[in-house]
């Protein structure tokens, strides 16, 4: 597959769409446990103090894996179809 020309808009903006859809879902699930982590740290903190504060650090920490993930994938995408 060639290169795709940047330089011309309907080529660089299809090219852009294609690449805002790599590693999508693996972005977006990476978005949902954070907030799901962050919302529980807030119940923690004010209405459930019970709740063990490893459960939400751990939410987190898996969203920010599934996030650097998803990043990872999209640059290797860039650079395997940009040369």
């Amino acid at each position: 597959m060639p290169a795709p020309n940047l330089n011309d808009p309907i080529e660089r903006a299809a090219y852009l769409a294609e690449m805002r859809r790599v590693g999508r879902g693996t972005r977006a699930s990476g978005m949902a446990f954070a907030a799901l982590g962050a919302g529980l740290a807030i119940m923690r903190a004010y209405w459930v103090p019970q709740l063990p504060e490893l459960v939400p650090l751990a939410l987190i920490l898996l969203a920010l894996g599934l996030m650097l993930i998803g990043i990872i994938r999209r640059v290797r995408w860039h650079m395997a179809n940009v040369r």
